[in-house]
C-alpha cells in the first residue's frame, strides 16, 4: 500500500479561515482498479474560489465535506496505471490536489507537454489562471485597439497575465491595483503595466481618476466592493466589465454592499458580463499554444510564490487570501523533473 499525507476540511470557517479549518491526515491508497491511474503529485495550486467551496451554500460548485480531503488543480507524475490511454512517466494535470498521492480515472486527467514549459506552468500561465485572463479579455469584455484597460488584483495570478495580455491586444494604456508599494512598482517595472493603484492608501475611485484621467474602456473585476465601484465611476460610453470574481467579499458574514452607483453604468451603456473558466475550456489549445510561444521568447513575464511540502497547503491558502502572492501562489509537493 501506497501512504499518502493530505489536507481535509476539519470545521467550516466563520469568516476569514484559520489554520484549524484544516486537518493533516494520512491514508493509504487502495489498489488501482482498471482505468485508473496513480500520480504522484509534484505540485498543487491554492485559488480563491476553494473559499467559497469550504461553506455549506449551493453555488456553482459544490461544498467541501466536513472531514474529506479538498481538492483542487494539481500536476503531478503517473508512477502506475491501468489505463492505455495514460502511460507510466506522464505528466498529468488534474483536480486531485491536497493530496501527496492521487489515485483516479484516467478520463480525469490531461496529459501535459512540458516540452512547452515547466510542469508547473500547466497550473498559472498555461492553466485556468491565464486562460481566465484569455477569456475575459477577448470574450467576456473584449480589448479593442486603443482601450485603456483596468485590472483588478494585478499582481496576481490572473492579473498579471491579464496586464500583459491587454497590451497584447492592443490597448493603448493598462492601469492595474495592487496591495502595498512593493507590488504596484512590480506592476510597472516587471509586469509592463502603464500605471498602478495601492488600494491600500484608500481614495481608489481618486487613484483610478488620476491614473486614467479620460476614463478607461475595459476593467477586469475580480475583487468586486470598493473596485468595481470606481471602475463603474471611470467608464467611458460603451465600456465593458468581466465580472471574474469577488475576493472582496469572500470572508463576509453577512449580505456584501454592492456598487452604490450602478445606475452610472445604465447611464453609459456598460456592459457587465460575469465568467466561469469552466465554461470555456474550448479555448484551451488557442490559449495554450499563444501563451507557452509568449513564455519561450519572454514576452510574457510571470512569477510564483511557493510554499514547501503538503503540511504547507494550509498556510499557502490563508495566504494568498491574504495578498501575501506574487504571481501563483503554488506548493510544491514533490522532486519535480
Amino acid at each position: 500500500m501506497t501512504v499518502s499525507r493530505e489536507i481535509r476540511l476539519a470545521s467550516r470557517p466563520v469568516g476569514e479561515p484559520v489554520p484549524e479549518n484544516f486537518e493533516l491526515a494520512t491514508t493509504e491508497v487502495p489498489e488501482l482498479g482498471d482505468g485508473r491511474i496513480l500520480v504522484r503529485n509534484t505540485w498543487m495550486s491554492v485559488d480563491p474560489y476553494m473559499r467559497g467551496r469550504m461553506d455549506d451554500v449551493p453555488s456553482y460548485m459544490p461544498p467541501f465535506a466536513l472531514g474529506t480531503v479538498l481538492e483542487g488543480g494539481a500536476i503531478g507524475e503517473v508512477i502506475a496505471s491501468r489505463a492505455e490511454s495514460v502511460p507510466v512517466g506522464a505528466t498529468v494535470a488534474h483536480f486531485h490536489g491536497w493530496r501527496e498521492y492521487a489515485d483516479l480515472d484516467a478520463a480525469s486527467a490531461t496529459v501535459v507537454d512540458t516540452s512547452l514549459a515547466p510542469a508547473e506552468a500547466f497550473l498559472g500561465p498555461l492553466g485556468t489562471p491565464g486562460l481566465s485572463a484569455y477569456v475575459a479579455l477577448t470574450r467576456t469584455a473584449p480589448v479593442r485597439e486603443g482601450d485603456v484597460v483596468f485590472v483588478s488584483a494585478a499582481a496576481g495570478a490572473v492579473g498579471s497575465v491579464a496586464g500583459q495580455l491587454a497590451r497584447k491586444l492592443g490597448a493603448s494604456r493598462v492601469i492595474g491595483s495592487a496591495g502595498g508599494p512593493l507590488k504596484t512598482k512590480k506592476l510597472i517595472d516587471d509586469f509592463g503595466f502603464d500605471a498602478a493603484v495601492d488600494y491600500r492608501q484608500g481614495r481608489l475611485a481618486e487613484q483610478l481618476a488620476q491614473a486614467a484621467p479620460q476614463g478607461i474602456d475595459v476593467y477586469l473585476d475580480a475583487v468586486a466592493g470598493d473596485h468595481l465601484e470606481a471602475a463603474i465611476d471611470a467608464m467611458r460610453t460603451g465600456g465593458r466589465i468581466a465580472m471574474v470574481g469577488a475576493i472582496s467579499g469572500y470572508n463576509a458574514t453577512g449580505p456584501v454592499p454592492g456598487p452604490d452607483n450602478l445606475f452610472l453604468a445604465a447611464a453609459k451603456e456598460v456592459t457587465l458580463r460575469g465568467m466561469l473558466v469552466s465554461s470555456h475550456y474550448d479555448l484551451f489549445p488557442e490559449w495554450i499554444g499563444k501563451a507557452s510561444g509568449w513564455l519561450a521568447d519572454g514576452t510574457l513575464h510571470t512569477e510564483v510564490t511557493v510554499e514547501e511540502g503538503i503540511e504547507r497547503a494550509p498556510d499557502a491558502f490563508l495566504g494568498m487570501m491574504r495578498g501575501a502572492n506574487t504571481g501563483k501562489m503554488l506548493v510544491r509537493l514533490g522532486e519535480t523533473r
